[in-house]
């Protein structure tokens, strides 16, 4: 079994922790936070574990691998830490809170021999694989644009703003469903609640892909709803896609036509297709329990993880010019890969 040993024990950290305690091929091996109640509260549940403030003493320990679900800040070097120790990673989104972080971790991955994997956690949603089969399989027809929604009220993010917080989520799930990289990506947004932190809550970001696709994503920290949604627009048919429906994929006969031939203006009318939604069948399974499998195999296996450390450098590549038209009044920032 892959001992695990996992730094971060907040939000997410729980249940990562579940789910490596639940896979029969992982063993939860040791904890860490530097809060102690958020170290008794997973040792009550897990009583086998060891629990420490002390990274370096786990780093020390016979784990093989480490998962690092702390603030963005700490991900570089508790990162670069564990790989210098000979440890696998899997780091919680986004990979690293810049650019020239993101390529240090990946090198030194590389030079390790280690795995390094994001928790990219969509990439392993089945219906984020169902959208991709769909969009791939030219179901769709040529894709026009997409709209991504991703906002609720909270929670509030003390170092990173809600771009950095919730975009990762859909910037990579984009790029896996298209099969694509943006070239081109822009950003507006405000800060209202807390107007001296600097940190926007409330993100509208717009990536140009290839082919002529457009992807606008609204994130927002101020918002009455909670909202999962992604809608993409193809020349055919038209799919929505809803995390939080049990319906997750609905699938629309929507479109319009244009007539293939008319001699004068009377003949052109444009043929607008009206179908109902019909739900696309998803095969389901929790999206965590997949990424972790996923990470555990590739260490075992030597492959490649789908969303590895290189996946991970584009997402931060993004953010990062994103940020920068963010900063510069939503002007175009090219991308170059």
């Amino acid at each position: 079994m892959l001992k695990v040993g996992l730094v971060g024990c907040g939000y997410w950290g729980p249940k990562l922790a579940r789910n490596f305690h639940e896979l029969p091929e992982t063993e939860l091996a040791w904890v860490c936070d530097f809060r102690q109640d958020r170290l008794d509260h997973l040792k009550a549940l897990y009583p086998q574990v060891q629990a420490t403030r002390d990274y370096t003493e786990m780093l020390a320990s016979d784990v093989e691998a480490v998962v690092i679900a702390t603030p963005v800040r700490a991900h570089h070097p508790l990162a670069l830490a564990a790989l210098r120790a000979g440890k696998h990673v899997l780091i919680e989104k986004p990979l690293a809170g810049s650019v020239k972080e993101a390529e240090e971790i990946v090198a030194e991955g590389e030079r390790a021999g280690r795995v390094v994997m994001v928790g990219h956690t969509f990439e392993y949603n089945p219906a984020v694989e169902t959208m991709r089969k769909i969009i791939t399989d030219g179901e769709l027809g040529d894709v026009y644009y997409i709209n991504a929604t991703r906002v609720n009220l909270g929670l509030f993010q003390p170092d990173i703003n809600v771009m950095w917080d919730l975009a990762p989520h859909d910037v990579s799930l984009l790029m896996f469903a298209l099969g694509l990289s943006p070239t081109e990506v822009s950003a507006r947004g405000a800060i209202y609640v807390r107007p001296h932190s600097g940190l926007h809550e409330v993100v509208y970001l717009t990536l140009y892909f290839p082919n002529n696709v457009l992807a606008d994503i609204r994130v927002s920290w101020l918002d009455p709803c909670k909202i999962r949604r992604c809608t993409v627009v193809g020349s055919k048919k038209m799919l929505v896609y809803d995390d939080i429906a049990d319906d997750k994929i609905l699938l629309y006969d929507k479109g319009v036509d244009i007539p293939p031939y008319s001699d004068t203006l009377e003949e052109f009318h444009l043929s607008y297709r009206t179908g109902e939604g019909i739900p696309y069948p998803v095969p389901w399974s929790e999206p965590l329990r997949g990424e972790c499998r996923h990470f555990a195999e590739c260490i075992a296996t030597g492959q490649r993880p789908r969303s590895d450390g290189l996946d991970g450098l584009r997402v931060v590549k993004v953010l990062d010019m994103a940020q920068r038209s963010l900063i510069n009044g939503g002007a175009r920032e090219v991308l170059a890969w």
